[in-house]
């Protein structure tokens, strides 16, 4: 019986790596991000934000060489316009909010060799947190807590981004989706 077991788990093994299967953050990256600069325009920022250090160790977890300088990398990875925002859901019989949205966006575009690998394009995450006036500090690291993990799964879905359309910009049947850059 053991034997039998060993042989249903090599198969399984096997046909997964087969199909390409690979763990989640496991896939090799396109080879346009081997070498990646990112360019973060973040005026009166005193320290990086979030996403931009998430998205740094994403990149360097998967495998590529993030340089601290724009000459030595292949490609840019430009972020812009990163917005955070609170939005009161919901108000109680006091007449104060006991609820809120927060929500950040980001632009972000792809160059390479003076070209633009992805055009520039805007992702948005949000999440909701109630709000208790008797704790106002607790709720405070809360929502900033809630901000990084927002800005956090903005880096996945940027990565997730340009994982698809990179690779598939690698296909010559899909180099008509790389554009020049915008003025």
């Amino acid at each position: 019986m053991p034997r039998m077991s060993r042989w249903i788990a090599l198969s399984a093994a096997l046909l997964l790596a087969g199909c390409g299967f690979h763990l989640a953050g496991k896939r090799p990256l396109p080879p346009a991000l081997s070498s990646v600069y990112i360019d973060s325009v973040t005026p009166y920022q005193v320290s990086e934000p979030p996403l931009e250090t998430a998205l740094r160790a994403g990149l360097r977890r998967r495998g590529a060489d993030v340089a601290s300088d724009m000459e030595k990398a292949r490609t840019v990875v430009r972020l812009s316009e990163l917005k955070d925002r609170r939005e009161v859901l919901s108000v109680g019989p006091d007449g104060k909010a006991i609820e809120y949205l927060l929500v950040s966006s980001v632009r972000y575009e792809v160059i390479s060799g003076g070209r633009a690998l992805l055009p520039p394009d805007t992702l948005s995450a949000s999440r909701d947190y109630s709000f208790q006036p008797q704790q106002v500090l607790a709720k405070e690291a809360e929502e900033q807590r809630l901000r990084e993990y927002i800005q956090g799964e903005l880096a996945e879905l940027i990565m997730l981004r340009l994982e698809a359309k990179l690779a598939r910009a690698g296909d010559p049947a899909a180099s008509a989706d790389v554009v020049p850059p915008a003025p």
